[in-house]
């Protein structure tokens, strides 16, 4: 029997609107026994918590872990192991890899290679139609038998309004969510930034606004004339997050995630054509950050996920208009979110524990994301007042394309546990190779 005290703490867990200081975590056998105060400490291995947050592991319903086919750009290993680096006890890997994640082959694929990652917990999400090219369903059974947890088309719109119905019928037949970017595809077709006055001056194509609302509107609707479950990611503006209020009033079986670039970062960065800023929805208007954030806030935004998407340095050594979109955002998320969100009193630092494990596991119906007796022992130990400063040689990810680089922000995870086990502490890290060596094996 392994047993660990994690004991002296500031313990918080959201999903049971726990705060409480000095407090112990017992985890037996993988597994959260009790949390309290004056625990048996029996033969269990102590991990000193005084003057640390105890709270759920991260969890992230969004990440690309590029492995098969992009293995220069992250492995899943390297990606689990930078996930736990910044917190996170669970991660949901996109499908669009090469091949494709489409049939119960590739996704038992991803299920062994997360587990032999020894970092966070890797949850396959798999491809909604074959080849994710939105014309054909993949056999959702099938994939679901093989451990995909959610299926989605990995940040492509679905075009056909037919098969995004179809998708969330189906869905609901094997009680799983269809993870969907809501986007008018012909409005939105070739924009590589915010269409708005910024565009025009500096010469570059415009995605507008009303292009990601208008498709937001279709998956709403769609999802209360079928009773799907539907979860939009990387929602990017205010007006969509105004739908998603409405559409949740009505009994909408609907979950929202946003980005912390979406939530911190305004297309006024652009001013620079800095390719480190081109993500997909792209960087909107400064009053979109403002309103996105209080949607964050009341809990109508009930997720937030990295979009971690790591690039190759010379892919993004290009021109505005070639460079592909895409952020590293694993190790940087709750230290760029704590320091702009809670520290500024815009957030409490619960809510934020909330929207980063409990929120995200809930609407993905993943365990974890609570420090209830029985529930997985994935936890992270946060210390909420050390000062760092950000810079992208450091990270254990491949990636290095963060738009936060040099960045001074306080918080950061000094431990995390899956299961029980220590999978990364401050001082022994496990870095991944860099951009130009080869795939981690």
């Amino acid at each position: 029997m392994s047993r660990v005290l994690i004991r002296g703490g500031r313990v918080i867990d959201p999903a049971a609107g726990l705060d409480a200081v000095e407090s112990d975590v017992l985890a037996v056998d993988g597994r959260i026994d009790a949390v309290g105060t004056g625990l048996d400490v029996g033969d269990a291995d102590v991990v000193d918590a005084q003057g640390l947050v105890v709270a759920p592991g991260f969890v992230d319903p969004h990440a690309h872990l590029c492995e098969p086919g992009w293995e220069h750009r992250e492995t899943i290993r390297t990606g689990a192991l930078a996930a736990a680096a910044g917190g996170y006890t669970t991660v949901c890997a996109m499908p669009d890899t090469d091949p494709v994640v489409d049939d119960p082959a590739s996704v038992g694929f991803i299920v062994a290679e997360g587990r032999r990652a020894r970092g966070a917990r890797v949850y396959p999400v798999a491809a909604l139609s074959a080849g994710c090219e939105g014309e054909r369903l993949t056999e959702f059974g099938e994939i679901v038998d093989a451990g995909a947890i959610a299926v989605c088309d990995a940040g492509k719109a679905v075009g056909s309004s037919s098969l995004m119905r179809l998708a969330l019928e189906y869905a609901r037949s094997f009680d799983v969510p269809v993870l969907s970017q809501g986007e008018d595809r012909d409005l939105a077709r070739r924009g590589v930034m915010h269409e708005g006055v910024m565009s025009t001056r500096l010469g570059l194509r415009g995605k507008p606004a009303v292009a990601e609302e208008i498709g937001v509107a279709r998956d709403l609707a769609l999802a209360r004339a079928t009773g799907g479950r539907l979860h939009l990611q990387r929602v990017s503006t205010s007006g969509a997050a105004e739908l998603i209020r409405a559409a949740r009033a009505a009994g909408v079986q609907v979950t929202a995630e946003a980005t912390p670039h979406h939530l911190l970062l305004s297309h006024d960065l652009l001013e620079g054509y800095g390719t480190e800023y081109k993500v997909d929805p792209p960087l909107r208007t400064a009053r979109d950050v403002e309103l996105l954030g209080a949607a964050l806030a009341d809990g109508v935004i009930d997720c937030i996920a990295t979009d971690h998407a790591p690039r190759h340095y010379d892919e993004k050594e290009q021109a505005f208009d070639d460079a592909p979109h895409g952020v590293v955002g694993l190790e940087t998320a709750f230290a760029v979110l704590h320091t702009r969100l809670v520290r500024k009193n815009l957030l409490p630092l619960h809510d934020l524990l909330h929207r980063m494990s409990t929120g995200p596991a809930r609407a993905l119906g993943l365990p974890g994301g609570s420090l209830e007796p029985g529930q997985p022992a994935d936890i992270v130990l946060i210390d909420a007042e050390m000062d760092w400063t950000i810079v992208a040689e450091d990270f254990v990810s491949k990636g290095r394309n963060t738009p936060f680089e040099g960045a001074g922000v306080t918080g950061r995870v000094v431990r995390t546990l899956v299961g029980g086990r220590t999978v990364w502490s401050l001082g022994r890290a496990t870095r991944a190779p860099g951009p130009d060596a080869p795939a981690a094996t």
